[in-house]
């Protein structure tokens, strides 16, 4: 085996904050580049395709509510993730 230290994933809810500053990089932060890139692109999309067919009287969350669920998904993904990765190594690692 290696002597090299361990690298404890981030905790969740650092992971957490960083989801909710920016859609997609919370995923990132959990090393799932590829997901969060999906999710943020996914996420200005959708706002942009229900900004188009909203009503003109429908305030901001009802204009761009296409992309706010995504963004909210993609929280909750990055949140959820990152406990588990935690916990795995958490219970790999009891003393690291």
């Amino acid at each position: 085996m290696s002597d090299k230290p361990l690298k404890a994933p981030l905790h969740p809810l650092l992971v957490l904050g960083i989801a909710v500053l920016l859609p997609g990089m919370g995923q990132i932060a959990n090393n799932q580049a590829t997901r969060g890139l999906l999710f943020a692109f996914t996420t200005v999309a959708l706002g942009y395709v229900t900004s188009k067919y909203a009503a003109p009287d429908a305030s901001v969350i009802g204009r761009y509510a296409g992309g706010f669920f995504v963004y909210a998904v993609a929280i909750m993904d990055a949140y959820r993730w990152a406990k588990v990765r935690w916990e795995i190594f958490n219970h790999a690692h009891p003393k690291a």
